[in-house]
């Protein structure tokens, strides 16, 4: 006689394992992390760089193939002068960045955010606009775009629009303000950031890279 095994026992025992494995992953706590970052900006505004090379950086490759914990996630512009790993002088496996034209998040690019928070235990978001981004700027101008550019500024035009009319560069003040709206999209979207961010076990930050000096400045 055969014994009939529940179906809903099955995928408990497949399931659980994992689910138990990233609620036990703790990565490198808010605060810390932010410093690491701001550390790490310091010696790029100062090209007093201290990545790995040579020996050091072989034996850093070899371990990271057997997994990862990165203390960051970087949001962060695709503009090829703005490299996070660069600009944080940090090297492999330490920050998970999703880069978009414009920083822009739509789902695809959140549920990477959420596979590092929820996965990989990483506990600081660093939401990175930058001067002169191009995408911002399009936005800023109402260009005239085809294909899928359009909805890259569709994303950004609400900055554009709580921006209009404010002193100073119409520019960099919508660049700023679209930091700081995608970082308030992220915080309070989706089931795993919105808890963490209330915990205070997770913080979600917008920042600005300045082109001229090198220099990241928070901006809440």
């Amino acid at each position: 006689m055969k014994t009939k095994i529940n179906p809903l026992i099955i995928s408990l025992l497949i399931f659980l394992p994992a689910i138990s494995m990233a609620a036990e992953v703790e990565g490198m706590p808010a605060a810390d992390a932010l410093k690491r970052l701001q550390d790490g900006n310091a010696k790029f505004v100062a090209a007093t760089l201290t990545g790995l090379n040579g020996q050091e950086l072989v034996v850093r490759r070899t371990e990271l193939t057997k997994d990862q914990k990165p203390f960051a996630i970087i949001v962060s512009c695709s503009d090829s002068r703005v490299p996070p790993e660069l600009i944080f002088d940090v090297g492999l496996g330490d920050v998970f960045v999703v880069r978009t034209a414009g920083e822009v998040v739509d789902p695809v690019a959140m549920g990477s955010v959420e596979y590092a928070v929820e996965h990989l235990g990483t506990n600081l978001i660093v939401v990175l606009g930058h001067q002169k981004c191009g995408a911002v700027a399009a936005a800023v101008s109402h260009a005239k775009e085809s294909g899928n550019i359009p909805d890259v500024l569709k994303a950004i035009a609400p900055a554009v629009g709580e921006t209009k009319g404010k002193p100073g560069d119409p520019l960099d003040n919508a660049v700023r303000a679209n930091a700081v709206d995608i970082a308030k999209h992220v915080e309070t979207t989706g089931p795993f950031i919105p808890p963490r961010v209330k915990a205070g076990t997770l913080k979600v930050l917008a920042a600005r890279y300045d082109m001229d000096s090198g220099k990241v400045e928070l901006l809440q």
